[in-house]
């Protein structure tokens, strides 16, 4: 890296996004920084942690800080995971493999990607013993792909839980993608119909080609039932009233992560935080019945400690996991995670 730091010189997830920026090829680039329309959500989700002010206590013992916890009854070292995150392999060749590699040192949760540009069985060959994996879920028009995959993801032992997606139903209109001339516009996949471990076959409609449109909590829900015995952690809940729904779901539905796609779906739409401050308003009693994740905007320690303290269970990093990747490979997502883990 000629930039030409090592990744162990970069002291931050900017710095790190500002070298992959200058390594990745353009589409690689569009694809990890683009969001929908203007940006305002995903420029928001940053500013909103800025926003928030600590209040530090005086006279506290400060001398063992522990970020052990668990997600889902599995054992983490850090609250903070990798959030389902496309096209690794765009930025590295290591890919979602890499990023798996990075969360075994630092004992890290990875969600991996409906979209990944691995197999799941590929990205969890190389887990450490008590090494957690959920898996993104894209339903599919032709329920029959889905199931396919269910099946596959139920024979993995690492894989502890199902993360079935809401928050983009279509894709966004992300411009910076269309200027690129990327084809690689849909994060929902068609799967291969048989059962091997190849690559995983990606359409090149950038809109949702495939994706069921009639997702509604009954129907789904009870689909899905029938087809894994697995947790199902709901991602993109962005209502205070959709996350007590959520909670009329258990056990089936063991936890929500508030997100807003990292601002690649609807524009304007708005940052975990908010909804985060909206539950403890309106509906405390949700986090005493199912956990709460957010994701969206986490560039800094400080802004983990805040969800935290707000009630978040785990928080997810997404572009940073790939930015790190692109920068240096497995050894710069273990630099980003580093970082975070350092700060928080």
């Amino acid at each position: 890296m000629d930039e030409q730091k090592s990744v162990a010189a970069l002291l931050n997830l900017d710095e790190i996004e500002d070298v992959a920026t200058r390594i990745v090829n353009k589409k690689a680039w569009a694809y990890y920084y683009s969001a929908s329309d203007d940006k305002i959500s995903k420029y928001k989700n940053t500013e909103v942690f800025r926003s928030i002010q600590l209040r530090p206590k005086v006279f506290i013992d400060c001398t063992e800080c522990d970020l052990n916890t668990k997600l889902l009854d599995n054992h983490v070292s850090i609250p903070i995971y990798v959030s389902p995150a496309a096209m690794a392999r765009l930025g590295h060749p290591s890919g979602e493999a890499g990023i798996a590699e990075a969360c075994r040192s630092f004992g890290a949760l990875q969600i991996i990607s409906n979209s990944a540009s691995m197999t799941p069985e590929q990205i969890v060959a190389g887990a450490a013993p008590g090494q957690v994996f959920g898996w993104q879920l894209y339903v599919q028009s032709d329920r029959t792909k889905s199931e396919r995959m269910l099946a596959r993801i139920n024979k993995l032992s690492a894989i502890k839980f199902i993360t079935l997606t809401l928050d983009s139903p279509v894709t966004g209109k992300r411009e910076d993608d269309e200027r690129s001339g990327n084809i690689i516009g849909s994060e929902a996949p068609y799967q291969s119909d048989s059962n091997d471990t190849g690559p995983i076959i990606q359409t090149e409609d950038p809109v949702f080609k495939g994706m069921d449109p009639s997702l509604t909590w009954t129907e789904t829900l009870a689909w899905l039932a029938k087809h894994t015995k697995l947790p199902i952690v709901l991602k993109g809940i962005q209502t205070h009233e959709d996350a007590y729904i959520a909670t009329q779901y258990t056990p089936q539905v063991r936890g929500i992560i508030l997100s807003n796609h990292g601002g690649r779906s609807l524009d304007t739409a708005p940052p975990a935080v908010h909804t985060l401050l909206e539950i403890q308003k309106y509906c405390p009693e949700v986090f005493d019945r199912i956990e709460v994740w957010v994701d969206g905007g986490i560039k800094r320690g400080t802004d983990v400690v805040k969800a935290l303290c707000l009630g978040a269970r785990g928080v997810g990093i997404g572009r940073a996991a790939l930015w790190g990747l692109g920068a240096g490979g497995v050894d710069g997502v273990k630099r980003t995670l580093q970082s975070m883990t350092s700060e928080t």
